[in-house]
């Protein structure tokens, strides 16, 4: 049951930021390219990539499933992509892809 909680609540606050993020993007650079999902997806790979094997389950639940999954979105990432002219749909996957693995990667790296 506590597990449950702590996924619910890191959702919550991870959802709460990914909007944060957007619209503050969105006011910043236009919606151009949907940067706000961009950041929220990257700053989520990193964060995952920190949490790596070396902490207790209760921070996964809570930072890994329930925050970075509240964070990120494959669906928005997926929705924007489509509806985007072609060249900035493909740009805005490539970006999701290149920079959201190396920020996993590096999130990785210094947890190690």
């Amino acid at each position: 049951m506590i597990t449950l909680v702590l996924v619910l609540a890191g959702g919550a606050a991870g959802a709460v930021l990914r909007l944060l993020i957007d619209t503050a993007a969105a006011a910043r650079f236009g919606r151009r390219l949907p940067w706000g999902v961009l950041t929220a997806n990257v700053l989520g790979a990193l964060l995952l990539g920190l949490l790596h094997d070396t902490v207790p389950a209760w921070l996964v639940a809570l930072a890994g499933t329930g925050f970075c999954g509240g964070l990120t979105t494959w669906s928005t990432l997926a929705a924007d992509t489509v509806r985007l002219p072609r060249a900035h749909g493909v740009l805005n996957l490539a970006l999701n892809l290149v920079l959201g693995l190396s920020a996993a990667a590096l999130g990785w790296w210094l947890a190690s």
